[in-house]
Order: C-alpha cells, then structure tokens, then sequence
C-alpha cells in the first residue's frame, strides 16, 4: 500500500529532523519524572512497530535485539514484567546511540518489506497507530529537551536561529462568541469505507451531550493579561485557587509560568527560555500564555470572573473549522500572537486546558489486548486538554482530538481559553 509506505516514510523521517541537531550526551537527559531522554523515544517509538506489528505479521522476522522488547517497553503490562528502572531511563547508557540508531533502521527495512506486500485492514490500523503514537512522541521530544535544556546551568539552545519579530499589528481585544448550547454530537466517527481514517479510541464513540447556552472567548489568554494576575498578587490569594492547586502552588512555590524568570534588563521584569533561547517577556507579551498547569488555568479564570470550557463546548464551537494554526510545521516552535478577527488559534499554539475530567465517553470500548492499554487504563485524576500545539504535527491534530494531563502538569505547551 504506497499511501501507508508513504507516510510511515514521512513521519519516520521528521523524527530524524527532530534529532539532528542534538549530541549523543543531548540525548541521554531525563530532567523530570515526566520526560524521557530522546534516545529513549527514539528507541521505543521503533519498539511499538516491533511489538505489534512486524511480530505479530511478518512470519520470518528476527528481532534487532531480544533484550529490546523489555527495554523499551513503557507500561504495556500485559506484554510482560515492568523494568523497576523506567522511571529514570537516564540511568541506561546501553544500549549506545548507534545501536537505537541501527535498531530504527532495522525495522524499517522491515516495516519496507511488510508494505512492499498487500497490507490488510487490521494490519493498516496498528501501522497508523504507531505512526500516531511516534508523532505524539515527537511532540514529546521537543518538550523534554526543552526542559532538559532550561535544567541546565548552561541554557542551551535547541534552534540557534531567534523568533522571528512580529509584524507589529494589534492583538484583538479578548471578546466573547455566543453559542445557544442544546443537543449536540462529539466525538469521532469512524470510516467504515476508509482504511487509512483514524483516531485514537478514547475519542469514540460519538454521542450526543446537552449544552447549556454559553460564551466562549475568542482567542486565549496572552501573557500580558496573566501578568495583570500575577501583579494583582494571584499566586498568594488563595481564594482563587483550588485546594490541591493552592498546596500545589506553596510546596512548589510557584510564582510565576514554568520557564518564566525574573530579568531586571526587561521592561516587564522577567524573561522566558524557549526552545530558541532566552527572550524577553515585553516580545511575548501579546502571544499566548503557556507552561501553566490546570491549577493555574482554573485559577486565573476564577480572577477574571470566568471558567475553563468543557471539552464538549470546545469541540463545538470548533464545529468543521479548518485545521489550521501555528504547529510543528510552522518551524516556530513557540506560540504566536494572534492577528485576525473571530475565534483564533483553537488549533496550535497551546493545548488548552478545559474543566473535564479525563474520562471515557459513554458506550467506549478500548482496542483489544496490550493496544488496550493505550489511553483507556489513564482515565483517572487527569484533566482533558484540547487543540495542539506550536510542536504537535499538523496532520496529528483533529477536533477530536482528547490530549490529558495531571493537573499539576507544566512541561507541556499548555494554555488558557475562557469560557461563561
């Protein structure tokens, strides 16, 4: 199937891009609990084609190496023992760079042979969830070397070129979309006439929910307004806060965004680390704010009077909008300000944090077997996020897409709507 070798080529390649710049030693950080080395994520993206499709489809394939299947598994507990090890993957400085390296070759040459033949529906359904599940990872990568980057006393660069100035053009004043709320339908519908139409299970099946009528803002929150919070003293009121959000914020102490610190040479005070080094927060003032947990989210809408949107209104009010936005593709790697008219920038820039939980939807049912780990067994004290973001691929993202996060969650590009 040339449309499925195609794109398996593709997003194997931009993985590639991703790392090309980086060094071996780059490679082996793990700066948080949250984050893998990029070694790591290089290695296991390959693990899941290996796993669930060249030995379950290619009668005489040979495994690069047996040891891998355990190495580079993540939580897929029902194919075998966890390593008590994985939560500190820097700790593995075997397997080398070269080899990963050569395992992803390996299996590509492999994965080439299998869709050199005819490719049945099954088959193009785990091949596209790996795809999927590797684009996920490259949006990982860049977070986790981000923060692997900002944890260094060095604070390199990931990308020596500078954000590209704005064209100065006045931001939109943050108004409000009316919608009359009612029966509505979200969720995904599969093709039954497509093989290669895809979505992740936990965004099945569509179903109907009841909206209340309802305002939602038309672009999010930028970093000038959630500096006007921060200096209204928003992170020593707890009134604002939720109870876990406000121990959160005092044994954190938390003051300000993740990546955001204090710089007496700018005019604002402080400066932010971005995947292109330092910049003053006076440049980014008009770009969405990002790196903010739920916690923050919440509270922040508390200060202003509003609420955080339901996933449902957020999908809504999305409708057949165009998946079009500042993502991985644009090449900026941070959010931009927003520079037209209507409801800007639900794909892109920031995921969004909305008020749902990250539950299943009614009637789901996860994929069969190990696969069934995937997303459904993660439906417990996360919240739902929405829309991308300025390093997830354009051909990732959908409007259906459920992205979800502990709530204390801030190495991600997350962000802020409004919603009332």
């Amino acid at each position: 199937m040339s449309t499925l070798l195609s794109k398996y080529k593709a997003v194997r390649s931009v993985t590639h891009s991703l790392v090309a710049s980086l060094s071996t030693e780059d490679q082996m950080v793990q700066s948080c609990p949250e984050a893998s080395p990029v070694k790591w994520h290089q290695a296991h993206t390959t693990w899941f084609f290996e796993t669930f499709v060249l030995r379950p489809f290619l009668i005489d394939y040979k495994p690069f190496r047996e040891e891998f299947h355990r190495l580079f598994n993540s939580y897929y507990i029902s194919l075998g023992e966890e390593l008590a090890e994985k939560k500190s993957c820097a700790s593995f400085s075997r397997p080398s760079l070269d080899q990963v390296v050569a395992f992803r070759a390996h299996v590509d040459h492999e994965m080439e042979k299998l869709l050199a033949r005819s490719v049945d529906v099954e088959m193009s359904r785990r091949i596209l969830l790996g795809l999927n599940h590797e684009q996920q990872h490259q949006e990982l990568m860049l977070t986790d070397i981000k923060h692997a980057f900002f944890s260094n006393p060095l604070r390199p660069s990931y990308r020596s070129a500078p954000l590209a100035r704005e064209s100065g053009q006045a931001v939109p004043k943050l108004t409000w979309r009316s919608l009359d709320g009612g029966l509505v339908e979200i969720g995904y519908q599969l093709s039954a006439d497509n093989p290669l139409d895809f979505c992740f299970d936990n965004e099945t099946p569509r179903h109907k929910v009841y909206l209340r009528p309802f305002q939602i803002a038309n672009r999010p929150v930028s970093c000038r307004e959630y500096l006007e919070f921060m200096a209204d003293d928003g992170y020593t009121r707890s009134g604002v806060w939720l109870f876990n959000g406000w121990e959160t914020v005092k044994q954190a102490e938390w003051q300000a965004p993740l990546y955001w610190e204090r710089d007496a040479r700018d005019e604002t005070g402080w400066r932010v680390f971005t995947l292109t080094g330092w910049q003053g927060l006076s440049t980014l003032l008009d770009t969405p704010v990002c790196h903010v947990s739920f916690f923050e989210a919440d509270a922040f809408s508390r200060w202003r009077g509003c609420r955080l949107p339901t996933e449902a209104e957020w999908e809504h009010v999305v409708g057949q909008a165009s998946l079009q936005g500042n993502l991985l593709d644009s090449g900026r790697l941070h959010p931009a300000p927003v520079n037209c008219d209507g409801v800007n920038q639900l794909f892109g820039d920031c995921w969004e944090w909305t008020a749902s939980p990250y539950t299943a939807y009614p009637g789901f049912k996860p994929l069969p077997g190990a696969l069934g780990e995937y997303n459904g067994k993660f439906m417990s004290g996360q919240m739902t996020l929405r829309g991308g973001s300025c390093v997830t691929p354009a051909d990732h993202v959908r409007s259906t897409y459920r992205n979800f996060f502990q709530p204390a969650t801030r190495w991600q590009f997350t962000g802020i709507r409004l919603a009332v």
